[in-house]
């Protein structure tokens, strides 16, 4: 997790140290977390804000990991599916205190132990960095998306979280903070890494260019271009770090030098708007994919569906199980998602989703308040 170490109490320095996603509502039991917050400990904001709204109610959107070559460095928000944040000043909770109060939406899997939940993590994060020690606050969690679904399901609560007590607080601090915040809660649950939680917060293409320091780079697709994400969820989870697991430790010098080709002429692509080199691109992972693909039944026969079917491009998002395409028209993307839904049931006996969405381009916002 990230290390917070101060020259002085108005210059901040970040050391990392690496480590190593509808169905009725469902309401869960509540827990407690204390936030350890002093008058002795150092934040990133000198005086203790004074809250400016008592609630206010956050989105964080879905996110596409790696996009094929770039492993832990590429990211985007897709448009549309997310998961919601509700945050309030609650007199009834201790001063400095945080409660989750309720979890409704697509699981009953996750803890309300702000410990050991992405939301609570990530809130506790930016409470700390904001020094909040005078007031408590009860947070309830809508998720939008299934756990271990490839789509930064963790990323967007803990996006969401972090952007509702900074919103809460008067919007003191800046992305990158808001980024370290998330980080805390990602390296808990599925490993060091900012591919999802920048883009959740920042929106659109995000390339992360450094770690130690954390160096964020967004990457801004033409706004007169179309571009279309393909998304095929199938009744199949697939835990990030199992899917970490199965990585190589080690590469051939020839699998380096084509990702890393590969991953530049992705992030050129984006720039220039260009939808089919950013297709070519994106199906050209030749370290991650070939070992993440047999995990998942079926996904092999999904992305040659996808192609056959005129997509520029087909890939995991993320760790899977999700099946991401990209192409320029939303009709065409329509018929590629059936195609790739037939795949998933032909070829590895999974029933399936698929869904056309366009790039978020704001990332995790406020939507309420009061």
């Amino acid at each position: 997790m990230a290390a917070i170490c101060f020259q002085s109490p108005s210059k901040p320095i970040y050391n990392f140290h690496s480590k190593s996603k509808p169905s009725s509502p469902i309401i869960a039991k509540v827990s407690v977390f204390r936030c350890r917050a002093s008058v002795q400990s150092q934040s990133l904001v000198v005086a203790e804000p004074e809250p400016v709204f008592t609630s206010v109610k956050t989105f964080a959107p879905a996110t596409v990991a790696n996009l094929g070559p770039g492993f832990d460095f590429l990211g985007c928000a897709v448009d549309g599916i997310g998961d919601h944040v509700t945050l309030r000043v609650d007199p009834a909770v201790r001063n400095g205190e945080i409660l989750i109060s309720e979890i409704t939406g697509t699981t009953t899997k996750l803890s309300t132990d702000p410990h050991r939940n992405c939301a609570g993590i990530a809130a506790m994060a930016t409470m700390k960095m904001l020094g909040i020690r005078s007031v408590g606050l009860s947070l309830a969690l809508h998720k939008g998306l299934p756990l271990g679904s490839g789509l930064g399901s963790s990323a967007a609560s803990a996006a969401a979280a972090a952007v509702a007590v900074n919103e809460l607080f008067g919007r003191r601090l800046g992305n990158d903070e808001l980024v370290l915040a998330g980080l805390e809660s990602e390296a808990k649950v599925s490993g060091y890494h900012a591919d999802n939680i920048a883009p959740a917060i920042m929106g659109g293409f995000v390339l992360i260019r450094s770690y130690e320091a954390l160096d964020l780079k967004p990457l801004r697709f033409p706004p007169e271009k179309d571009l279309f994400f393909v998304l095929v969820s199938p009744d199949f989870e697939a835990p990030t770090k199992k899917m970490r697991a199965a990585l190589a430790a080690e590469i051939p010098m020839v699998h380096h030098v084509w990702n890393s080709s590969q991953a530049a002429a992705l992030v050129a692509a984006v720039l220039e708007g260009d939808v089919a080199n950013l297709g070519k691109a994106l199906s050209s992972d030749k370290v991650v994919e070939p070992k993440r693909a047999p995990l998942i039944p079926g996904m092999e026969a999904v992305k040659k569906a996808a192609l056959e079917a005129g997509a520029f491009g087909c890939t995991i998002s993320g760790a899977g199980p999700t099946a991401v395409a990209v192409i320029d028209t939303a009709e065409k993307g329509e018929e590629i998602g059936e195609k790739m839904v037939e795949a998933f049931l032909k070829a590895g006996n999974l029933k399936s989703i698929a869904s056309v969405k366009k790039l978020d381009k704001i990332g995790a916002r406020l939507i309420k308040s009061m």
